[in-house]
């Protein structure tokens, strides 16, 4: 990533604490106005993207000066990359809810699905802006925005295949082409789920329905 007045280097895996550290001030603030300027800047960088997005659009519904929100951020740059940083958070939570116990691929995949939905259900903000940060072209937070989204797909498909029970699946194909096909299946579904979604507030249980029938196909393809 980048340096800014203060040096900051938001690595995507610094805990909460660490983040608190670097933004002492924001992180002084009451939950629910720290929830509200959040929530205000993640609605205009989805709705305008980071070249178009205005600072006083975000303070207007935050309810806040500009001059407080630059306090707490010094550049428009600097909230973004903290955006970037919180939203990674919250795609990383899910993991938490996951049950690591379970060796079924695919009864594991439905699982995150589902929990997935429910994250993205509950942080829609974030989501929307996650989505509109995939096709962000401004040269200041492209580079952060593709390590980040490298970051997102190695450690969810690394998480996802740990302690998996290979037994069940087929001996008369190579394991590393399923997992390609599964992979490619996987992500293909979830950029054409993405682009379909206006926004994420929106989302429906047929989403989680159309997943369940891609995985009963490799199912029946791929285990004995």
């Amino acid at each position: 990533m980048t340096t800014w007045v203060i040096v900051i280097y938001l690595n995507i895996e610094l805990d909460r604490n660490e983040v608190a550290v670097i933004y002492p001030k924001f992180y002084s603030l009451e939950a629910e106005k720290r929830e509200r300027i959040i929530n205000a800047a993640l609605k205009e960088f989805a709705r305008n993207g980071y070249e178009k997005a205005s600072t006083n659009e975000m303070t207007k519904e935050a309810d806040i000066s500009k001059g407080s929100l630059f306090s707490y951020f010094n550049t428009k740059k600097e909230l973004y990359l903290f955006l970037l940083d919180y939203v990674v958070e919250v795609i990383e939570s899910i993991y938490d809810e996951v049950d690591w116990q379970e060796t079924d691929l695919f009864e594991r995949m439905r699982k995150i699905g589902l929990i997935k939905f429910k994250i993205y259900k509950k942080f829609p903000h974030a989501i929307n802006f996650l989505k509109v940060a995939a096709h962000e072209d401004a040269g200041e937070v492209k580079a952060e925005i593709a390590e980040t989204g490298r970051h997102l797909i190695a450690d969810g498909l690394g998480r996802g295949y740990e302690n998996i029970d290979w037994t069940k699946f087929r001996e008369d194909m190579e394991r590393e082409k399923m997992l390609n096909i599964i992979t490619w299946t996987i992500l293909s579904f979830a950029e054409q789920q993405r682009d379909r979604v206006e926004s994420f507030e929106d989302l429906s249980l047929d989403l989680l329905r159309e997943w369940d029938g891609y995985f009963d196909i490799l199912k029946r393809c791929f285990y004995k």
